[in-house]
């Protein structure tokens, strides 16, 4: 990104106003604070931040980005993303308030759309007599987010009721409807790429009581609540090995409460990394380091 003028600060001004000429409801704005809009709340700019409220606005965000060849990360909710200091160096894509839909189909199936909330989505469905999506009520990313990273919990994951994906992307200008068995599902993965938008996806959940599923999410919340930290984090930082947890093996390093700058090891749960009010993104990449190498050192892992 660096080494492309058409991605400096320099010229973000010029791109957002191409851009904002050819979207219809969408905006485009320079040298917009991206750190900001993520749960660690730690960061710099973003040299375009765009966002979308229509489809046709992501074709024409993706004709401009091929046409300059221009780096672009789509940033959801921002509660999975760590943005450096010296910011990004290229258009960041977040969904607006148009994808953020629920609708309820035939055949216990549901559409919901790349920008909604998983948490009040769990509770839309569970009020709605669905059941099976209970466990998303504890993570605060976005259903695109949620499908990109197959992210789970609880003893469900996304895999368990997604079956069709509808994905823009941003490379091509070409909008695909992927199926469950293309998404290559496995654990905190998927086959969507950076440069893939999941605009809506369709997923088929059971038949539920609504009385017993909000008493399961309320179990959830209160489970969390005992477990994990609140503050400015990131939720889990390492995904965990076959056969064992990250937060064990940094615990059983002794590593609870390690500190380097504005960073620091949750003494709650191990595998959350805390930063404090303008802390630094620098020093939350070098406790993760340092957490990796002693790790290693302790256990091989």
């Amino acid at each position: 990104a660096d080494s492309n003028p058409d991605a400096t600060p320099g010229r973000s001004d010029e791109i957002a106003r191409e851009l904002n000429a050819r979207f219809r409801s969408s905006r485009a704005l320079a040298n917009e604070p991206l750190g900001a809009l993520t749960t660690y709340r730690v960061g710099g700019n973003a040299s375009v931040l765009v966002v979308s409220e229509s489809k046709d606005d992501l074709f024409e965000l993706a004709a401009v980005v091929g046409e300059r060849n221009l780096p672009v990360a789509v940033i959801g909710r921002g509660s999975n993303l760590l943005v450096a200091d010296t910011g990004f160096a290229g258009v960041a894509l977040q969904l607006g308030s148009a994808f953020d839909v629920t609708e309820i189909l035939a055949d216990d199936q549901v559409r919901i759309a790349g920008a909604a909330s998983l948490p009040v989505v769990a509770r839309q469905l569970t009020a709605a007599g669905r059941r099976g999506f209970e466990w998303a009520v504890g993570v605060p990313g976005s259903l695109g987010g949620a499908v990109r990273m197959n992210a789970g919990g609880h003893g469900s994951d996304m895999a368990a009721s997604v079956r069709i994906a509808t994905v823009v992307d941003l490379a091509s200008g070409q909008t695909e409807e992927v199926h469950a068995a293309a998404l290559e599902f496995s654990y905190r993965s998927s086959s969507v790429r950076s440069h893939h938008v999941v605009v809506d996806a369709v997923l088929e959940l059971g038949e539920g009581d609504p009385a017993v599923g909000q008493a399961l999410l309320r179990e959830i919340v209160r489970w969390r609540r005992a477990n994990q930290p609140g503050g400015q984090n990131a939720g889990s930082v390492f995904t965990n090995p076959s056969g064992d947890s990250a937060g064990r093996l940094i615990d059983a390093s002794g590593l609870k409460g390690l500190r380097i700058g504005t960073a620091s090891v949750s003494t709650k749960h191990a595998n959350f990394i805390q930063a404090e009010p303008g802390g630094t993104a620098s020093d939350i990449v070098a406790l993760m380091q340092e957490v990796i190498r002693r790790v290693h050192d302790d256990h091989g892992i």
